[in-house]
């Protein structure tokens, strides 16, 4: 009962005339920043901070929220069409949305994204009031091995994203490693690897590279092709662009797992939305029937990633709101204007200021519900944008690329970063070598870094720690069975099924 009378609560908060707005407010101005290359929900956040000081902190958060909720949504929409990732949660849908769009089916994807996206908001929020002090408490458990541990089974799934080029995927794997050790090393503070270029202390930015290995290789690859027949001609009524039966048949249990693991990696203090929807591409690929599809256009492929990029953001709200713990760089700021308020997150939150919470709790219900009208609604006007011919489509997504690139730091520096990438972008996709590997290393390289310079200083028996402790040493087992099982695979066929053949 006293759920129900909390839940009550937050809806007679969430439903007063202004609250209602600043959640259209939210959800309107995060989709048009999630798909602006460049700008993302962190900087969003932080962009239009200053305009909730006037506003009472539950109005404020509720407008920030439902921001957050709908930059998760903007990002898919240049995935899809352009092949340009809005912010880095989307640069996995990029793998098979845009791939659909080739296809003549980019409605679809973006109903899939729409729809699943509402279905594991909506989850999470349900998850987020019910389990939230208990999921806390979990999240806690991860200390640095266990960061280590999971970060390490994220690099070693890289197969999942790369085919059936499993060696040229480790490849770009170790190159986004290299990449992401570029800059200040975190424990005695000395540059490396910059060649004295003071551009480069800051390291390798992953949206510029993201722009570059997707977008602009996307535009060169196109150039050279000169070709989207599919996508120009057809029927473009709401009915015509909405996932069919069979795409739901496919998806449903994809968008399952994607919100679990959306949601349990997002409770994780400094993982993240990114982090989960790379994970639910490569767990939906591996259990998939048909893993041979994935990449080239497979429904599944948009509907895990953007099912657990929007359960994580939700699930990352946990640990901000009963620790007082970011649990992503988003809810870090948000965190920020809480304590501006005057607002202390954290295990008293939920009796000192009941109103404030379950307002927001209520608000991300509302936020969900827009989010799903106003993005289905518009699906046939975005599908209709790549009836553009292409010889004009593609200087505006270079202009596209470079204004967003331009806008992360306001730096001509990162400009010619994501150019560098793009041609970069060129070569790996003619070469069959793959981007998406490389942006997951880049993302998780400096977390897994971190995380295994910190457990080694607190360790008596080096690397051993990860054996000693019993989540770690799960997560490492995982890891490497999820290297051993591949090459197992490999020498049997190699051993066993060729001279059997023969």
């Amino acid at each position: 009962m006293d759920l129900l009378h909390n839940l009550a609560l937050g809806f007679s908060i969430a439903l007063t005339p202004f609250n209602v707005l600043m959640a259209m407010v939210g959800v309107t101005m995060g989709t048009l920043i999630g798909a602006l290359p460049g700008v993302g929900p962190a900087s969003g956040v932080a962009l239009l901070l200053p305009l909730t000081f006037g506003m009472s902190p539950t109005s404020g958060i509720i407008m920030l929220s439902a921001l957050y909720a709908g930059s998760m949504y903007g990002g898919t929409i240049t995935s899809v069409l352009i092949n340009t990732p809005g912010e880095s949660a989307s640069v996995v849908t990029c793998l098979d949305g845009h791939q659909m769009a080739l296809r003549g089916r980019a409605g679809p994807a973006l109903g899939m994204a729409a729809i699943g996206s509402f279905l594991a908001g909506s989850v999470g929020v349900v998850l987020l009031m019910g389990m939230a002090p208990l999921l806390a408490r979990w999240a806690l458990s991860f200390g640095p091995p266990e960061t280590f541990a999971l970060m390490l089974l994220g690099l070693t799934t890289v197969t999942g994203l790369t085919g059936d080029h499993a060696v040229k995927g480790y490849i770009s794997m170790v190159l986004g490693l290299m990449l992401s050790m570029i800059g200040i090393d975190i424990v005695s503070g000395d540059a490396r690897y910059t060649a004295g270029l003071p551009d480069m202390l800051d390291g390798v930015d992953f949206l510029p590279v993201a722009i570059g290995l997707f977008g602009m290789g996307e535009v060169l690859v196109g150039a050279e092709q000169a070709t989207r027949a599919e996508i120009l001609h057809g029927r473009y009524g709401l009915r015509d662009v909405l996932p069919s039966a069979a795409d739901w048949v496919r998806s449903r249990l994809a968008i399952v797992r994607g919100t679990i693991i959306g949601f349990l990696v997002g409770v994780l203090p400094g993982a993240g939305p990114t982090i989960a929807s790379f994970l639910a591409y490569t767990v939906e690929k591996k259990l998939s029937r048909h893993p041979e599809e994935f990449g080239q256009g497979a429904i599944e492929g948009v509907a895990a990633p953007e099912s657990a990029n929007n359960a994580g953001s939700a699930g990352a709200l946990v640990p901000m709101l009963t620790l007082g713990i970011p649990g992503s760089a988003t809810t870090a700021v948000m965190m920020g204007g809480l304590m501006m308020w005057g607002l202390r997150p954290g295990p008293l939150l939920f009796e000192k200021n009941p109103d404030f919470v379950w307002g927001l709790i209520a608000s991300l219900y509302l936020a969900n519900v827009m989010l799903l009208v106003l993005n289905v609604a518009f699906i046939p006007v975005f599908v209709r944008a790549l009836r553009v011919p292409y010889g004009i489509l593609m200087p505006l997504i270079i202009v596209f690329c470079v204004t967003g690139a331009y806008s992360l730091n306001n730096r001509v520096w990162d400009v010619g970063q994501m150019l560098v990438f793009g041609v970069l972008g060129y070569a790996m996709k003619k070469l069959d070598y793959s981007p998406a590997a490389l942006t997951l290393a880049l993302v998780l390289g400096p977390l897994a870094e971190r995380a295994l310079r910190q457990s080694l200083i607190i360790s008596d028996v080096g690397i051993l720690i990860l054996l000693q402790r019993p989540i770690a040493a799960t997560l490492t087992a995982l890891a490497l069975a999820a290297v051993a099982v591949p090459v197992a695979r490999a020498v049997w066929r190699v051993t066993v099924r060729r001279p059997a053949a023969a």
